[in-house]
């Protein structure tokens, strides 16, 4: 079996000055059988709708360029963060490069000769029913700026992430029907992932070395979730994990993202100049409409089989948060820590701070993307700025719904987002450093790390 949280050699928030210039300069320069026939009849059957304003329910349930992209600088906040910037919608992309000369784990099998042994049994990756490529990953990504865009309800879930001041959100109901987008956010190749079939949202710096990947969807599951294949070696990587199970990359880790799932007001309140990824046109697809009607709920199961023996310790669809750091991880259910609002966690000696917010629809309930049942957003961060220590509580009737601030830290009074900035008091324009978490199903967060502890568990 594979390492379930594999030691990273080069932790994200500890990249080099050096290899950051270098980059920036690459930038300027150049479920069983009814799941799989649920996947294809959703691809098949899409319509040409996607431009549709998203209704309401029923009763049920680019080439590189030699210009870097414009950037100017926001108003300065206090030193414990970064400042932002606003990037210009013509984002440069990083492209990959050109495929190599070797076996491919894809289409010659995870133990094609000359290949190193899989870190997973091959009977346990399974199809999914679509061909390699059949769901598309997005490789040239369009933008507009926030205050621009028109197409999202405000309870409407996105994905986001920052990275050197550079502010993202990928709309869930676009990757539903993509699942991948290969990047370039803040002048780092980065590739942003959305399984729903273990509901999870993980993004990965598309890099080792000198080499820079880009990454399609190979058709395949492994525990209930994405396998994605490199277009360069075509191995194939975990997408939870962002391990490469088979191939001649079998072994490799990429480094780990932290991002966050949360509603579109919430991104549109904090970060109005920043980008959102747009509806690709000529696809298809019913952008709005979600083809996993009713999967997520409590009492279902995942439909295709898992590598291990399952966990019983919660039912498999259980929404919990993983919280992984300093070589431990945790789950805690969803529902525990809405209730707490702000939960303090200790990882492997070291404290942090989880938050819930209300106010974020799941996707992969009802029909339409935007009216699933409130599930919140979650927020993981180290609790300390420049130095001090802090502690938190969630504001009374705190909801996405009633403006980006809802919580407070006890020693400055100061008021903080779901997304960890300062937003009054004291610190304003401070910025909590975020840690790598996970918004999952208990099936995945067992099965991928089999020993992970469960805070809350009866």
């Amino acid at each position: 079996m594979a390492k379930p949280w594999p030691e990273r050699p080069v932790s994200p928030a500890n990249r080099s000055g050096k290899q950051r210039a270098e980059r920036q300069l690459r930038a300027g320069g150049a479920p069983g059988l009814l799941a799989a026939a649920l996947m294809l009849v959703a691809l098949a059957c899409a319509d040409s709708s996607s431009s549709d304003e998203p209704s309401e329910p029923d009763t049920i349930e680019t080439a590189p360029d030699d210009t870097a992209p414009a950037t100017t600088a926001a108003a300065a906040p206090p030193p414990t963060t970064q400042a932002e910037v606003i990037v210009d919608v013509g984002v440069t992309q990083i492209p990959g490069g050109p495929r190599e000369s070797t076996v491919s784990a894809l289409r010659e099998g995870m133990t094609a000769p000359l290949l190193p042994e899989p870190l997973v049994s091959p009977l346990d990756v399974l199809s999914g029913g679509p061909a390699p490529d059949a769901i598309p990953a997005i490789d040239a990504p369009e933008f507009e700026r926030a205050t621009d865009v028109g197409f999202l309800q405000p309870q409407e879930a996105v994905v986001t992430l920052t990275l050197n001041g550079d502010a993202r959100a990928y709309p869930v109901q676009v990757m539903l029907w993509h699942e991948i987008v290969n990047d370039t956010v803040g002048g780092e190749p980065v590739t942003v992932t959305y399984c729903p079939l273990c509901n999870t949202a993980i993004g990965y710096y598309r890099q080792l070395g000198e080499r820079i990947f880009d990454f399609g969807t190979s058709g395949r599951l492994y525990n209930s979730a994405l396998v994605m294949y490199d277009r360069q070696t075509e191995s194939l990587w975990a997408h939870y994990t962002g391990q490469a199970i088979a191939g001649v990359l079998t072994g490799s880790q990429l480094d780990l993202i932290p991002m966050a799932t949360v509603a579109w007001e919430t991104f549109l309140d904090e970060h109005p100049n920043g980008l959102v990824m747009t509806r690709p046109g000529g696809l298809g697809r019913s952008y709005g409409t979600n083809p996993y009607v009713n999967y997520d709920t409590p009492v279902g199961s995942p439909i295709f089989p898992l590598g291990g023996t399952s966990d019983d310790r919660l039912p498999p669809q259980t929404r919990v948060l993983v919280v992984r750091h300093s070589g431990a991880s945790v789950a805690v259910q969803l529902d525990t820590l809405s209730s707490a609002g702000v939960l303090p966690l200790d990882l492997g000696g070291t404290p942090v701070v989880a938050f819930h917010l209300p106010g974020t629809a799941t996707p992969i309930q009802n029909q339409q993307v935007a009216f699933g049942r409130d599930v919140g957003a979650t927020g993981v961060f180290d609790p300390n700025v420049d130095g001090q220590a802090l502690t938190f509580s969630r504001m009374p009737d705190a909801a996405s719904s009633a403006g980006p601030g809802a919580f407070i830290d006890d020693q400055t009074s100061s008021i903080w987002s779901i997304l960890g900035r300062a937003l009054d008091g004291p610190l304003a324009g401070a910025q909590l450093q975020p840690i790598e978490h996970i918004d999952t199903f208990w099936f995945a967060a067992a099965a991928y790390d089999p020993t992970i502890e469960l805070l809350d568990a009866p």
